[in-house]
């Protein structure tokens, strides 16, 4: 026997529907009795994405089972708006701000890494890997596939829109409010360890004659143990990050009318 509920998104959700289901009530069929997180992924959304689900205006979790005639809305996280009282659906928050991003967002790690944040990427991560890293370490999974974040095990996630590296790394600081977390040339660009002062008499050796002529300030990457110093690009990133913190503003600013029910929003370095 088949059945009718009645979704509406809000928000930033609708970049998941087709133009022609945008901001708008859909009205979906289905069978059996499937649970509100299983209906709305089947329709394209990440469960990651959601930070509030009202089914006939009460707020519900992702388990509760839909019911025939059932008005479903659904939000994404709510930036401005508190609404603590009424959630159902939201993990806690990761209380430090860590990431392990997929295979396709290489140039966004290293971003991340330059501005001192602790982003793990390999290029061979397959999907079960991510998942798993994300779930056992507690990072937020970044990802350009939605399936990805469809996974149960994914309990903090973010689809990034983009496409950009530049772009993508302010749409990350933006949306989980980073920009007064930057602390720039902290970690290793390529494996993502943290650096350390290191004397010049100990890497004298691994050093272009120009560089141990003129330089005097190194680091090394305590895991791989590559060296830096503050040579011919380091201005270069220095004005990129700058350019990057005055990026800083309020992502959206849309209002969600929660109460409307559907139906009815550093340096070079050297190995």
């Amino acid at each position: 026997m088949t059945k009718k509920a009645f979704l509406r998104f809000y928000g930033e959700l609708n970049d998941f529907l087709p133009p022609d289901q945008r901001q708008k009530t859909l009205s979906h069929v289905f069978f059996g009795n499937p649970a509100v997180k299983d209906m709305i992924e089947a329709l394209g959304i990440p469960h990651t994405e959601i930070d509030l689900i009202l089914i006939e205006s009460e707020s519900v979790d992702f388990d509760r089972k839909v019911r025939e005639g059932d008005h479903i809305s659904v939000y994404p996280v709510f930036e401005s708006i508190d609404i603590t009282p009424l959630l159902r659906v939201r993990p806690a928050p990761l209380r430090v701000a860590r990431f392990v991003l997929d295979t396709h967002l290489g140039k966004l790690a290293s971003y991340l890494r330059m501005l001192g944040f602790d982003a793990l990427y390999e290029n061979n991560y397959g999907d079960d890997t991510l998942a798993k890293i994300s779930a056992r370490e507690h990072r937020l999974l970044l990802t350009r596939d939605r399936g990805l974040l469809k996974r149960k095990e994914v309990t903090h996630g973010y689809y990034v829109r983009n496409t950009s590296p530049y772009s993508q790394v302010v749409e990350v600081l933006r949306r989980f409010h980073l920009f007064s977390s930057i602390k720039p040339f902290q970690r290793c660009l390529h494996c993502n360890g943290f650096l350390e002062p290191v004397e010049k008499k100990e890497i004298e050796n691994r050093l272009p004659p120009k560089v141990r002529e003129h330089n005097n300030k190194f680091h090394r990457c305590e895991n791989c143990h590559r060296v830096y110093w503050e040579g011919t690009h380091y201005e270069q990133m220095k004005k990129f990050i700058d350019k990057i913190r005055r990026e800083e503003k309020p992502l959206g600013g849309k209002k969600h009318p929660f109460n409307q029910p559907a139906g009815n929003g550093k340096n070079h370095c050297i190995d």
